[in-house]
């Protein structure tokens, strides 16, 4: 029992006053979570903490605070937490693959609370946060900034002048369905799965995330279905501009292809050979919304490689330049 719950049930036997009896059981219910928690924020050694959250501790507060996190999440069952541990609950479960009696271990809460605390936590930030990857409305893609993305590539060797990014679909894998296993079977991938397409730009962010849907079609159906490619000609404006993708898509007036074939010329060879090793940097950046927000803390992997910096944080989130 909390010291404040206890203190007021010994007012209200010392006084006789009830109102400091019901004061003790709401003070009972807020803290009765708390009480059996293994987890403690202020005790978790920073060294720890990014093994375990994938981002550094002095950045969690913040993170929470453009996340828009209450301070008191209200799940379905009318249980409260603190947003604060709710957001480490998320991001615990979605660091490395684990089940929620993993979490159960960590946290000391029970599976079927986790369980309510990160489908909360999901639908909170795919709630307020989705657009960031289905819009191209977006400050940080602006002409000056894909402009600024074609140079990048230039630098490193791309043979094509505006070039702003790069696009791939990906098989997610999974255990095979009861029910129509046909519908999600890959026979590229002779695995089970749904698949998503994603278009990656220099400064390391996912700028548009496709999917999921059944692993059986083909990366062009999910290109047509996604409807990216129309986005993205009047997002252009008419400037000649063009992501880049495998031989699995079709050319377009937006979209550039390897060339194919049995005789290509040793231009044509090169051109392959050059665009293949700088489109790797799609594989390294499957990604979702928090892993952006990881690249805006720390830069990844792919923002460092073509020297382009992606925007902060906090313009990330509120889609505007805070500059």
């Amino acid at each position: 029992m909390s010291t404040l719950s206890s203190s007021l049930i010994k007012l209200g036997v010392l006084t006789g006053d009830c109102d400091a009896f019901l004061l003790a059981a709401a003070a009972k219910r807020i803290n009765k979570f708390n009480k059996s928690t293994l987890f403690c924020f202020d005790e978790i050694e920073v060294s720890r903490f990014k093994l375990d959250f994938r981002f550094e501790k002095a950045d969690i507060l913040r993170l929470k605070s453009e996340l828009r996190v209450p301070d008191v999440l209200k799940m379905p069952n009318r249980t409260e937490f603190s947003g604060l541990i709710c957001l480490c609950v998320m991001l615990r479960r979605l660091a490395y693959p684990n089940r929620l009696s993993d979490l159960q271990k960590y946290f000391g809460f029970s599976p079927q609370d986790l369980s309510y605390i990160f489908n909360s936590m999901i639908n909170h930030v795919y709630g307020n946060f989705y657009h960031l990857l289905t819009s191209l409305q977006l400050w940080w893609l602006s002409l000056e900034h894909l402009k600024e993305f074609s140079g990048a590539l230039v630098r490193k060797g791309c043979p094509i002048p505006s070039c702003i990014g790069f696009i791939d679909g990906t098989l997610h894998k999974t255990c095979r369905p009861t029910r129509s296993q046909q519908e999600v079977y890959s026979g590229h991938k002779r695995s089970h799965g749904l698949k998503y397409q994603s278009v990656v730009t220099p400064n390391g962010m996912v700028a548009n995330l496709y999917g999921p849907i059944p692993g059986r079609r083909h990366d062009s159906y999910m290109l047509h279905e996604s409807g990216l490619l129309d986005k993205l000609a009047v997002h252009l404006g008419g400037q000649e501009m063009y992501l880049y993708g495998d031989s699995g898509y079709p050319l377009h007036r937006s979209l550039i292809t390897p060339h194919i074939g049995n005789q290509l010329s040793d231009q044509q060879k090169l051109f392959n050979l050059t665009m293949r090793k700088l489109r790797v940097c799609v594989e390294w950046e499957f990604a979702t919304i928090l892993k952006n927000c990881q690249n805006c803390l720390y830069e990844c992997q792919t923002s460092k490689y073509f020297g382009v910096k992606p925007p902060t944080l906090e313009e990330y989130l509120r889609n505007q330049n805070l500059n």
